[in-house]
């Protein structure tokens, strides 16, 4: 018997994989959270019936489903790679025939928070919108959350939205990201700054970065056409944590950010990712990643 496995990261997206591996295949084995940044430098046993969902490719993997363009790969696979809006609509769309439940409404929420296509105001009023909501209760800055994200897996396979938002551990994350987003946004006024056409955000000043809803920074700096947040890691002060996203109100700018990334220790899609770095390196890549922003060009072309 094969003891399937699921791999993906903690946040909504790798969530929803979860739930739609989880409905369509006999996993058997509890799923296994990671970040991008651990595959990448080999610090996960891979398994040969692991599923991997919304992370690098791993050639000792059963399966792989992804998004991002940065992770694209050239040799044979099982599964299914494809530029989506999220990797859960990969996974939808490889496995919908073996699915019971419907779950087209939550893929669509997905792909759109994913992709960051959201309103002005489903981002200054996420209390307004429950995936909205859904989503800003999940980080992947605490370990011990796992067994809120394995709640979530559970909850939304089983639940229509409604009810997801009625179970009191959900409630309570929910009222806190309300208060949290509050006093984000004083944090992120303090703390960015705007050159020309490119806001930056320094939190590594704080012992723990200040989280929150991550496209605030937007709609409080309309100028800008790409954000850039800077700041420690949570569980090891001795590495840099950047993180790039294109504005998703202001659509000018013309670096693929996860293509950039990747240069750097890191990766993501066009319009986001991420690079993890020691600190060593801060003076030498973080003006270099600037740099490249403002510069504003089409990085696709030379790759």
């Amino acid at each position: 018997m094969k003891k399937l496995r699921i791999v993906t990261r903690p946040d909504f997206d790798g969530i929803v994989c979860a739930v739609i591996l989880s409905e369509a295949l006999d996993i058997t084995e509890p799923i296994l959270w990671i970040e991008p940044n651990e595959l990448q430098k080999n610090k996960v046993d891979i398994q040969q019936y692991d599923i991997i969902a919304n992370l690098p490719f791993h050639p000792n993997c059963y399966q792989w489903f992804d998004h991002h363009v940065s992770n694209r790969i050239t040799e044979p696979f099982e599964g299914a790679f494809d530029i989506a809006p999220s990797a859960a609509g990969v996974v939808y769309y490889y496995y919908q025939d073996k699915l019971k439940n419907e779950f087209k409404d939550l893929i669509r929420e997905t792909d759109r928070i994913d992709s960051a296509n959201l309103s002005l105001d489903e981002v200054e009023h996420p209390e307004k919108y429950p995936y909205v909501l859904l989503s800003m209760t999940i980080t992947n800055q605490k370990s011990t959350d796992e067994s809120y994200w394995n709640l979530l897996v559970e909850l939304l396979r089983h639940n229509h939205i409604d009810r997801v938002l009625e179970n009191p551990d959900v409630k309570k994350r929910c009222r806190f990201v309300v208060d949290q987003n509050r006093e984000f946004k004083q944090h992120l006024l303090k703390h960015t700054v705007v050159q020309k056409h490119v806001s930056i955000t320094d939190f590594r000043s704080f012992d723990q970065a200040p989280t929150g809803n991550r496209f605030l920074v937007y709609s409080l700096f309309p100028e800008a056409v790409v954000s850039m947040k800077i700041r420690l890691d949570n569980q090891d002060k001795e590495k840099v944590i950047v993180s790039v996203g294109h504005s998703i109100f202001n659509r000018n700018c013309n670096v693929n950010a996860g293509l950039m990334l990747s240069n750097f220790e890191g990766g993501g899609h066009r319009g986001a990712g991420a690079c993890r770095f020691h600190i060593s390196k801060a003076d030498l890549y973080i003006p270099k990643i600037i740099d490249i922003l403002l510069k504003n060009e089409d990085n696709e072309q030379s790759s």
